[in-house]
C-alpha cells in the first residue's frame, strides 16, 4: 500500500507519496491530514501583538456526521480557565494548549516545531492567553527575552515525520512560561494505555474541550460523544498501524474537531472531575489514487478515518521532572554544562551556549548512564550531577574559565 501523510489541525501540512507504482491502478493513500492556514495578511487584516485572530484563519477539520460540537455545558464550569491559545503571530500559527502546572502547559509538538522539513518558528515569539474567551491572562515562554526559551520547551519530537512511519505518537510538548498563568487550577493527568482509553470510550466516558477557528469566536467548545478504537468503517488497524511509529501511544478517535484544535485536552470524566488521557494532534484520511507511470493522475475525495491524538502516558513522567527542574539559562551556565557532557564524551556539537538537539540528545544518554529515566532537561540539577561526576564540589574549573566569551544577554522586558 502506497502511504503518504501530512500533519497538523493548525498547520499547512505535505502531502507526499510514499514510493510509485511504475503499472497502472489504484492505490490507497494513508495521511494525516491538514487543512492550511492563511496569514490574516493576506486577507487584509492587520497584525497586532499579541493576537490570535490576527495569526491565523483556519479551515474545519474533521466533523463526523453531525457536528456534535456545543459551548461548554454548566456542569464544567471553570475548566476553560485551565487552558487558552498558544499563538504566533510571525509564524502564523494558533493551536490549543491547556495547564498542567502553575506555570507549564501541554500541547502539540508541531504547534511549536512545525514538521520535518519545515522551518521552525521563534519560540520567544509564542504567547499563551488562558480562557482568551472572557480573561485573556496573556504570558510569554520562560526565558524568552534572554535567548533561554528553548530549554523551557520539552517535546516528543522537534522533527515531526510526514512520512510513514509517522511518529504523531511523539507529537506532544510541556511549556514552561515566564510567569504561573495557571493559578485558577490544571488539569490533572491520568496516564491510560491505549486499550485502557478505548474500554472507557465504549462506556461514553471520554470526551474533549478545545478552541476552534470556526467556532463561536474563539469560545472554547465541547465535543462529545467521542468514540476511541482502533477499527474503523473504511480502514481496519491492520491497515493504519504500518503508518504510524509507537502506535501503542496513539489515540484514533471521533471528537469533532476544527482549526486550531491540536493540542487540545482528551477528558474522562471522573467522580471527582475530567482528567486528561491524552492529547489532539491531527486527522487521519484514506483516499484513492489512480497510478499510471509512476504518476498520480488523479484523486479522488478523501475519506476521514478518524482523528488522532497521543496518549498522555508518553509525557506524565516528563512532567513530573519539568515541574521539580529549574532551568538554566543559556550562555555561561550552559556553555558550562556543555563542557561538562563534552568531557565525559556525550557531547560532540560546539561550546556555544544554546539549547538545541545536540546538547538534549547528549543530557539524555548521561542520565540514561546515570540509570535515570531520560529527560533531555537542561537544569542546575543535572549540571550538579556532571560537577559530581567529574570529582568537583562547585560549578567552576580550569575548563570553563577557558569557556569563549559571549554576548551580554539583554534584560529582561517588562509587559
Amino acid at each position: 500500500m502506497d502511504s503518504v501523510t501530512s500533519v497538523s489541525n493548525g498547520l499547512t501540512g505535505l502531502v507526499r507519496a510514499r514510493r510509485s507504482i511504475a503499472v497502472s491502478g489504484f492505490a490507497v493513500a494513508a495521511a494525516i491530514a491538514a487543512f492550511a492556514t492563511q496569514p490574516a495578511a493576506a486577507l487584509g487584516m492587520r497584525l497586532t501583538q499579541p493576537s490570535p485572530e490576527s495569526a491565523t484563519l483556519v479551515l474545519p477539520v474533521a466533523v463526523f456526521g453531525r457536528d456534535d460540537r456545543v459551548s461548554l455545558p454548566p456542569r464544567y464550569a471553570g475548566l476553560e480557565d485551565r487552558m487558552g491559545l498558544l499563538f504566533n503571530n510571525h509564524s502564523q500559527t494558533v493551536c490549543t494548549a491547556f495547564c498542567v502546572a502553575p506555570s507549564v502547559i501541554a500541547t502539540a509538538a508541531h504547534c511549536i516545531f512545525r514538521t520535518k522539513g519545515e522551518t521552525p518558528p521563534k519560540i520567544e515569539a509564542f504567547w499563551f492567553a488562558r480562557n482568551y474567551e472572557t480573561q485573556r491572562d496573556f504570558a510569554r515562554i520562560a526565558g524568552y527575552a534572554t535567548g533561554s526559551a528553548p530549554q523551557n520547551v520539552l517535546s516528543g519530537t522537534t522533527k515531526l515525520r510526514v512520512r510513514p512511519p509517522i511518529d504523531a505518537a511523539s507529537d506532544w510538548a510541556l511549556v514552561r512560561l515566564a510567569r504561573a498563568v495557571c493559578r485558577k487550577g490544571v488539569f490533572p493527568i491520568r496516564p491510560m494505555k491505549s486499550d485502557e482509553v478505548q474500554k472507557e470510550s465504549a462506556s461514553g466516558r471520554i470526551f474533549q474541550i478545545s478552541y476552534h477557528r470556526d467556532f463561536a469566536n474563539w469560545r472554547v467548545a465541547y465535543s462529545r460523544p467521542c468514540t476511541v478504537a482502533r477499527d474503523y468503517k473504511n480502514a481496519g488497524w491492520d491497515t493504519i498501524k504500518p503508518d504510524f511509529a509507537h502506535p501503542e501511544n496513539l489515540l484514533l478517535h471521533t471528537c469533532d474537531t476544527g482549526g486550531a484544535s491540536s493540542g487540545s485536552p482528551l477528558l474522562i470524566d471522573l467522580p471527582g472531575g475530567p482528567e486528561v488521557v491524552g492529547i489532539n494532534v491531527g486527522t487521519y484520511v484514506q483516499s484513492r489514487v489512480v497510478m499510471q507511470n509512476g504518476q498520480v493522475t488523479h484523486r479522488y475525495k478523501a475519506d476521514t478515518i478518524a482523528n488522532t491524538g497521543v496518549t498522555v502516558l508518553a509525557l506524565s513522567e516528563r512532567l513530573a521532572a519539568m515541574r521539580r527542574a529549574t532551568i538554566l539559562a543559556s550562555g555561561r551556565p550552559m556553555q558550562e554544562l556543555q563542557v561538562g557532557l563534552r568531557a565525559l564524551g556525550h557531547y560532540t556539537g560546539p561550546i556555544d551556549g544554546t539549547y538545541g538537539r545536540g546538547t538534549r540528545a547528549a543530557i539524555e544518554a548521561f542520565e540514561q548512564a546515570l540509570g535515570l529515566r531520560r529527560t533531555g532537561i537542561a537544569s542546575e540539577q543535572v549540571l550538579r550531577a556532571l560537577i559530581m561526576r567529574r570529582g568537583r564540589h562547585k560549578p567552576t574549573s580550569r575548563a570553563t574559565t577557558d569557556l569563549p566569551r559571549l554576548p551580554r544577554s539583554p534584560p529582561p522586558r517588562q509587559r
